[in-house]
């Protein structure tokens, strides 16, 4: 029996990933919900409603409740956490504390929404961290000092630049273009030069295959099928790794030009200290072939990606949970008192 527990949870557009005081990471699901269209009831959550994207009957629909990295759909997003909260506490008599990761340009709206769908979900208190903080927590950087560290957080939904120091933002940017958007980025070009239309999944498997942002030292290339729109039989093409370079390049400019637009306005003596500190890569994203190369290359800077990169957002929550007691409800907590550690 458990009789009370401070559950972490990292609100991903693609997955959340739920924390438990003292276990740490113990959940990670894909942010899709799968339910009945006509009674509303909820069929599935996480990797099983996942498997019925594009392939349900007319009465049921599968969807991210979570879009951009906030929350799209309320009611259910309310029944995704309230599932993921029942799978992590099978029994408690006293509702659990939720400490969840929203990005840093959040508005107040996006904000509590977040917040009334924690506690309907079934917590009793609901803190909110910026995820840059928890992200560099994850990576184990040390942000309680004076000196400057950047974390570059892309995730599926979102890109958040942020410039930390003593345990809080100095200067923080987010941006709806991130993993989610290589995708589409890709869908688009091979629609463009092979007249191919391919989905969501293949092109998220290409990206995993061959994707690219930086010349790689021996080009390959995949067969991709999809459906000719010319014929509308299907059709297999080849796609190359200089394919990739060329398809995703709007979407990593935009990036880069978030990173600059950061650094441009960060006071000069936290430059000098990211300038011999480096910048630090974290999320899914993070993992795109090259994305160090391409960063470090367009700033001068050394990059380098965290290890576990996907997981540092959750596993920041997860050390966070600790100092919950401290933190106040309700808001973005930038935790200031302590220094976070294991």
């Amino acid at each position: 029996m458990i009789f009370g527990r401070d559950i972490g949870i990292d609100l991903g557009t693609a997955n959340v990933v739920v924390s438990a005081m003292g276990r740490g990471v113990i959940a990670r699901e894909p942010s899709v919900v799968a339910m009945d269209r006509n009674t509303g009831y909820l069929l599935k959550v996480g990797a099983a409603a996942q498997r019925m994207l594009g392939r349900t009957p007319g009465n049921i629909v599968a969807l991210h409740p979570v879009s951009g990295g906030v929350i799209s759909d309320f009611d259910m997003t309310e029944r995704m956490i309230r599932e993921l909260i029942r799978k992590a506490v099978s029994f408690s008599l006293i509702r659990p504390r939720l400490l969840i990761s929203v990005p840093s340009g959040i508005t107040e709206v996006e904000e509590r929404a977040v917040l009334d769908c924690g506690i309907r979900a079934g917590a009793r208190k609901v803190y909110l961290m910026e995820e840059p903080v928890a992200a560099a927590l994850g990576a184990g950087i040390d942000i309680s000092g004076a000196d400057g560290k950047m974390v570059v957080d892309i995730g599926a939904g979102t890109t958040d630049v942020a410039v930390l120091s003593l345990s809080g933002v100095v200067r923080s940017a987010s941006i709806k273009t991130a993993g989610n958007a290589y995708n589409e980025a890709l869908i688009r070009y091979i629609r463009r030069k092979h007249n191919l239309l391919i989905g969501d999944t293949t092109a998220e498997e290409i990206k995993k295959s061959i994707g690219c942002v930086f010349p790689k030292p021996e080009e390959t290339s995949v067969e991709v099928k999809g459906r000719s729109l010319m014929t509308g039989l299907p059709q297999a093409v080849s796609v190359s790794t200089a394919d990739m370079i060329e398809a995703f390049d709007e979407v990593s400019r935009q990036i880069l030009d978030m990173i600059h637009s950061v650094l441009e306005t960060t006071p000069p003596e936290l430059v000098a200290d990211i300038s011999g500190n480096g910048i630090v890569l974290t999320g899914g994203g993070a993992l795109l072939w090259g994305m160090d190369k391409l960063i470090e290359g367009s700033t001068s800077i050394t990059t380098r990606i965290a290890d576990d990169a996907e997981t540092c957002v959750a596993s920041g929550i997860a050390k966070s949970l600790r100092y919950i007691g401290d933190m106040e409800e309700g808001t973005l907590n930038l935790e200031r008192k302590r220094r976070l550690r294991e």
